[in-house]
């Protein structure tokens, strides 16, 4: 018997040179950070919710490239270098700036980073990766998302199609993740004991969607697992209806997946 070949995966855009200028506490868990330098010239971005890679430097260590070696991003030594994945949320190709915002929820590499860096900061980005194509026919958008999906919601409301109404869900961790976005928002705070995801599954389950209406949901993996189930298999929608993306992954350190 024969191992299986193993997958080999597109190779992502190359990692471009940035320095950190500018960081905004849009929240108290959240922080935008502007990210500039010449190799973002030609970058851009045509889709919302779209992502890119932020590759950050060990701590105490300088800021090095890894190589793409057929699945992944790998240090020389075959070590996985720190990388998130993020949304990005501006990009001014004339001043070569990229915006990201990073929740700072304990004691992860990125909150950690983000928390101690300043402006001249070192790091890389790559992509942009896949986006979100509205359906101009869409009666309604439902929107759906834990507190690592704000960027990405507020984006897809800044240009939601005229005609589209939204319907939009957020579970966040503690009330002070509440922030002003371009449509009204149902904030769900997540009981203490609970999974993380649970408040915003149930948020979807009681969630009214009228015909003609589209699903774009993004959060912890395991939820966003339960939702597919519950939207393809319980409500019969079709899946060409719904963009359901996991983020993350409860006891995983975020990696360089889309």
């Amino acid at each position: 018997m024969t191992d299986a070949p193993q997958r080999v995966r597109r190779e992502p855009p190359r990692f471009r040179g940035v320095e950190v200028r500018r960081l905004e506490e849009r929240n108290p868990r959240l922080t935008r950070v502007t990210l500039a330098g010449p190799e973002l010239e030609g970058f851009a971005v045509d889709e919302p919710a779209a992502s890119v890679r932020l590759l950050l430097p060990s701590p105490g260590e300088e800021l090095v490239v890894p190589e793409w070696q057929g699945n992944e991003f790998l240090m020389e030594d075959g070590s996985r270098p720190v990388i998130r994945t993020l949304t990005p949320r501006r990009v001014d190709e004339d001043a070569r700036e990229l915006d990201v915002e990073i929740v700072r929820h304990g004691g992860g590499r990125a909150s950690t980073w983000v928390a101690d860096v300043g402006p001249g900061a070192p790091a890389a980005v790559s992509g942009p990766g896949r986006g979100y194509t509205f359906d101009p026919e869409a009666s309604e958008l439902l929107l759906a998302g834990d507190e690592t999906a704000i960027p990405a919601i507020g984006q897809l409301l800044e240009l939601l199609p005229a005609g589209t109404t939204a319907q939009v869900h957020i579970e966040i961790a503690d009330p002070a993740a509440e922030l002003r976005l371009p449509a009204p928002v149902s904030w769900h705070v997540l009981p203490a004991g609970e999974a993380p995801g649970a408040a915003l599954v149930a948020a979807v389950r009681g969630a009214t969607l009228p015909p003609g209406a589209k699903v774009w949901a993004a959060g912890e993996a395991a939820a966003m697992q339960r939702i597919r189930k519950h939207l393809f298999d319980e409500r019969g929608l079709s899946r060409r209806d719904a963009t359901v993306r996991g983020y993350w992954k409860v006891g995983r350190a975020g990696g360089d997946d889309d």
